[in-house]
């Protein structure tokens, strides 16, 4: 990837990583971190954020209270820039948009210039084109996906109106070392214990992921660049892989064969009705048998040629990270 022009270096941190103690936010604080650039985190807990970057000199810990705009803005004071990768229960995606909505407030009153969204491809609904590119109709069906397109909207139309410029990265899913939400997370760690995996079905579509590890180097490049707000762009992963793949992978390194439990739509309903998170993915499972491939190439026009971890390597170090944790 084209090493972009060096963000100035100041005492005080510019930047704030909003929602930051995910695995998102790490990958997002090491690439600044490599490059010598402060940086505040924000979140709920500073237990939780001291846990999470205790090894991070340059980071600068900021505890909000996402309810209260007195709260918020004192978190996104002094700042020039929000990347904002906020988390919620997957079974209250209803918290999105009045996040978002809270945060452009703050940002606002605050004067902060720029905020960079970390997306899905949830908007996009079911896919009308083999590769999705950034031109793709945004026409969600599910619950999700509008809460995800109406989070876009508030930002998007707060650039337009002039209060800041805002920015989207949209990601696939993903996986990494020791990533936990992450469809993938359970195969590596049965592979790793010699038990048996709990996986999604269909297991032999091709899926695209993104390797987490390979998301700040991105962001950092995109924060250094201007002309890129204003606009939205799809990071792809590292081409298809199946599910199936990604299992004989995984326990070949741990020296078994696979042993999975695949969970199809129906199982999906029935854990549903005792679990509340099992019940949410019924709706989204079809990503699974329609999958959102990205066409990324937008992005490497905007930025160059990105790094991006094969699949080989991404779950040789998944596979590390689990027999040693």
């Amino acid at each position: 990837m084209t090493t972009p022009a060096p963000l100035q270096a100041v005492d005080a941190p510019r930047i704030a990583l909003v929602g930051a103690t995910g695995a998102i936010g790490g990958s997002i604080a090491q690439a600044l971190s490599a490059a010598g650039t402060p940086f505040a985190v924000v979140g709920r807990s500073a237990a939780g954020l001291s846990a999470a970057f205790q090894g991070y000199p340059l980071a600068t810990p900021r505890v909000w209270n996402p309810e209260d705009m007195a709260s918020l803005r004192a978190a996104v004071r002094g700042m020039d820039t929000l990347v904002h990768m906020v988390g919620v229960p997957y079974d209250a995606f209803h918290l999105h948009p009045r996040l978002m909505r809270a945060v452009i407030e703050a940002a606002e009153a605050e004067g902060v210039r720029r905020v960079l969204l970390i997306g899905t491809a949830y908007p996009f609904g079911r896919p009308q084109a083999a590769r999705v590119d950034e031109s793709h109709p945004r026409m969600p069906h599910t619950f999700k996906g509008r809460m995800r397109k109406e989070q876009e909207d508030i930002l998007m139309e707060a650039d337009a109106r002039g209060a800041l410029r805002g920015l989207i990265l949209r990601l696939p899913d993903f996986y990494g070392p020791g990533v936990e939400r992450s469809f993938l997370a359970d195969l590596f760690a049965a592979a790793a214990a010699g038990r048996r995996a709990k996986v999604v079905g269909p297991i032999d579509t091709p899926h695209e992921f993104v390797f987490v590890p390979d998301v700040g180097p991105v962001v950092r490049a995109l924060l250094g660049r201007e002309e890129v707000f204003g606009r939205s762009y799809n990071l792809a992963g590292a081409g298809t892989i199946t599910v199936r793949e990604v299992a004989r992978q995984a326990y070949a390194l741990a020296g078994s064969a696979p042993k999975l439990m695949v969970a199809g739509k129906t199982m999906l309903r029935l854990a549903g009705l005792f679990d509340p998170v099992m019940r949410e993915l019924v709706e989204m499972h079809y990503l699974m048998t329609e999958p959102v491939i990205f066409d990324g190439s937008a992005l490497e026009r905007a930025i160059g040629p990105l790094a991006k971890t094969s699949y080989a390597d991404g779950i040789a170090r998944c596979m590390e990270a689990a027999r040693a944790g």
